[in-house]
């Protein structure tokens, strides 16, 4: 039975859907945020979030959902609180502590004056250590209680992207539980088999492990991104060879695996960047090399420069100027279905490309304002993907939209060329007159 009242803190991308989901399945939820917009908007039962399903999750859950600003209210009136509150970045690739420390202070002081026994979830990437000499020191601290006997502490990191966030919240591959005592971890392992669709293994263990857990995990899939983009780097140079064809031929051994196995461009957003290089941190803040993690950064940077150095040689070819060409670039977010644009090694290419004094139109379904944040007047931007493949003389396809497949030759420009980062045009039938490049199939003579 969904008996046990839920509440959320910080009602961000993560933490509205976590809201979202549970209170779908039946369980009773209070939201907290700072920011009181937010929050009446949600009571009045609109969607303040762009994200697949999310709206019409809210709509299901209505009644088992509502908002506040006060933590005393959602402590009091519920029994496990999940902290869902942003970690960013510091300078050394560590993780800031100052938002989960403020949520941690007042979940401690609402706990004063409440007898029954409250289970603390801790969602927030932290660096190993954080749980247990952070979060545990201040809910004692500010609360006056024992961590155990009156209060419990769990970390459990989620693994979902953007864009699709209900859907693998819903329906994880796994769950990563860091607990002090097994009974806390019994509760929140029944929590999740009341909610998700599917029925996902348990990785649970201590606190430290489950934090080690979380980053280490993330850095070994963005090594296996790293390769398939270096696989292809060499396929590029080598008459007749194929990355796309190999990366999904040896992702059949089970050693491996096809997930992440994908030439493309490299990896961005939020998550994958910063847990490669938090990775590396932890590795050196406790004496160790972390040369993997390191070296998997620096190939990854690289990508966006020899997707511009393909430009310029096609340009070269093309035997026109930069000043009659212009440059399509169709996607801006770092991954389809979401307008975030953090680490966007598309938003990468277009700076590096204007840097260069190229001409150059925009389009993306979702991220046009965020990317007017940071382009600013630099670019042209297209009102729809077929407006900006129309007007470009070479067209870089940098984020797998699928309204980008729906291209076709009437919508491209006499004599085009097309590269083609995520192969989303691999064999379509073009004209005779338009040039087509995969990532991964590209071959240009090095002119330098």
């Amino acid at each position: 039975m969904n008996n046990k009242k839920i509440s959320v803190i910080g009602l961000g991308k993560l933490g509205l859907c976590s809201a979202a989901c549970f209170a779908s399945k039946g369980y009773k939820v209070i939201g907290v945020d700072i920011d009181s917009h937010r929050v009446d908007l949600i009571n009045s039962g609109q969607n303040p979030i762009l994200e697949t399903n999310l709206t019409e999750t809210l709509k299901k859950c209505k009644d088992n959902l509502r908002a506040t600003i006060d933590y005393n209210d959602a402590i009091n009136n519920t029994q496990v609180t999940f902290i869902v509150v942003a970690t960013p970045s510091e300078a050394d690739g560590s993780f800031s502590n100052q938002q989960l420390e403020e949520s941690l202070k007042a979940i401690g002081s609402a706990l004063k004056s409440k007898s029954d026994y409250h289970l603390v979830v801790i969602t927030s990437t932290v660096m190993p250590g954080t749980c247990e000499h952070v979060g545990k020191f201040i809910l004692e601290e500010t609360s006056g209680k024992k961590c155990g006997k009156d209060f419990g502490l769990v970390y459990n990191p989620e693994f979902i992207a953007l864009g699709s966030v209900i859907h693998d919240f819903l329906n994880p591959d796994f769950l990563l539980i860091g607990e002090i005592n097994k009974t806390d971890g019994d509760a929140l392992e029944e929590i999740y088999k009341n909610t998700c669709d599917n029925k996902p293994k348990f990785g649970r263990m201590n606190l430290v492990s489950a934090e080690i857990a979380k980053i280490s995990l993330n850095c070994y899939i963005t090594m296996k991104i790293t390769y398939a983009n270096s696989l292809a780097a060499i396929c590029e140079k080598i008459s007749g060879a194929d990355s796309q064809i190999i990366t999904s031929s040896i992702g059949m051994d089970t050693r491996i695996g096809k997930k992440y196995l994908k030439p493309g461009l490299g990896y961005g957003g939020p998550c994958f960047p910063r847990d490669n290089v938090a990775f590396a941190a932890f590795a050196k803040k406790v004496g160790e090399k972390a040369k993997l993690a390191d070296m998997v950064d620096e190939v990854n940077r690289d990508q966006a420069e020899r997707i511009k150095k393909i430009v310029k040689d096609l340009v070269k070819e093309s035997n026109k100027t930069k000043d009659e060409v212009f440059v399509g670039v169709l996607g801006l977010s770092y991954k389809p279905n979401t307008p975030v644009i953090e680490d966007s090694q598309a938003i990468d290419i277009v700076e590096l490309l204007i840097n260069e004094g190229y001409k150059i139109i925009v389009y993306d379904p979702q991220s046009l304002d965020l990317a007017r944040g940071v382009l600013g007047d630099g670019v042209k931007y297209a009102s729809s993907s077929k407006q900006c493949a129309k007007e470009a003389d070479v067209l870089l396809i940098t984020t797998p939209w699928d309204e980008f497949k729906e291209i076709d030759n009437t919508d491209l420009k006499e004599g085009a060329c097309i590269l083609d980062c995520w192969e989303i045009f691999k064999g379509k039938k073009l004209e005779a007159n338009i040039k087509y490049l995969g990532k991964g199939l590209v071959r240009i003579e090095d002119k330098g």
